[in-house]
C-alpha cells in the first residue's frame, strides 16, 4: 500500500492543532474553539488566529456556530502525526520497557522530530501493530484508520459482558489507577450493578479469581469496550 503524500512546511504548532482537532472531532463532531484551547492550554484568541491561518491554508473549514472540521488534506496531515504518536508509544513500551502511563508524554516530544523512515522501521520491528498500548487504532501509512464503534462502560447494561478495548492516554495518574484495578485493553468483565442518577458502576473482572471493582460514572464514560459472549471467571 502506497504511503500518503507527506505535507510539507507544517510547524510543530500546526501539527499539534491538526492532531487535536482530529481527536476532538474523531466522531465527525466539529471542534469548538473552547475545546481546542482547553486541550492545548492556549488562550482562545490565539486559537482563533491559528484556525484562521489553517482555514486559509486549506487544512480546515468552519462550520457556522458549530466549530471547525478538517478538510481532506488536513485530515491526512493529522493522521500522519497520529500514526507517529501511536507507533512511538507502542515502540517505547514494547521495545524499551516504558510504563503505559509515561509513554504519552515521551511520544509527544518525539513525534515531531522522528522521520517517516524511522517510524516505518519501528512499525516493522513491532510487526505493524493495529493498536497502541491504550487500545487506540493506529492509522496506516496511507492515512487510513479504523473507525471504532465501541461503547463506554457507562452504557453497558447490567448483567452484560464486555471487553475493554480503549482508554485515554492523556492522564498518567488515571492510567496508573486503571492499571492498579487491572483495567487494561483486553480484560473481560461483567457489569454487575449500576446506581441511578449517574451513580457508580460495579464490574466483575475475569480471571482465576474474579475481582469486583467500582467505577465512578465519569470514569466509566472514558473507558470504551465491545460486547462479548465469554463467561467471567
Amino acid at each position: 500500500m502506497a504511503a500518503a503524500t507527506q505535507p510539507v512546511g507544517l510547524s510543530r504548532s500546526i501539527e499539534d492543532y491538526l492532531k487535536t482537532i482530529y481527536e476532538i472531532g474523531v466522531d465527525g463532531t466539529p471542534a469548538q474553539t473552547s475545546a481546542i484551547a482547553e486541550a492545548l492550554d492556549v488562550a482562545p484568541p490565539s486559537v482563533s488566529g491559528m484556525l484562521k491561518r489553517l482555514a486559509e491554508a486549506g487544512l480546515l473549514r468552519h462550520e457556522p456556530y458549530r466549530g471547525v472540521l478538517l478538510t481532506g488534506e488536513g485530515r491526512r496531515a493529522a493522521l500522519r502525526i497520529v500514526r507517529r504518536h501511536r507507533i512511538l508509544e507502542t515502540y517505547l513500551m514494547v521495545k524499551l520497557g516504558y510504563d503505559w502511563a509515561t509513554v504519552h508524554e515521551e511520544a509527544e516530544r518525539l513525534e515531531h522530530a522522528a522521520s517517516d523512515q524511522l517510524i516505518e522501521r519501528m512499525a516493522m520491528a513491532l510487526g505493524n501493530p493495529r493498536y497502541d498500548p491504550h487500545g487506540a487504532p493506529i492509522p496506516t501509512p496511507a492515512g487510513e484508520v479504523e473507525e471504532p464503534s465501541h461503547v463506554t462502560i457507562a452504557d453497558v447494561p447490567v448483567g452484560a459482558l464486555a471487553e475493554l478495548r480503549q482508554v485515554s492516554d492523556k492522564d498518567p495518574d488515571r492510567l496508573r489507577y486503571l492499571a492498579s484495578l487491572g483495567l487494561k485493553p483486553g480484560v473481560v468483565f461483567q457489569v454487575v450493578g449500576r446506581q441511578p442518577f449517574r451513580g457508580p458502576v460495579s464490574i466483575r473482572l475475569s480471571g482465576v479469581v474474579p475481582r469486583d471493582q467500582i467505577l465512578g460514572h465519569e470514569m466509566a464514560r472514558t473507558l470504551w469496550c465491545d460486547p462479548v459472549e465469554k463467561e467471567v471467571g
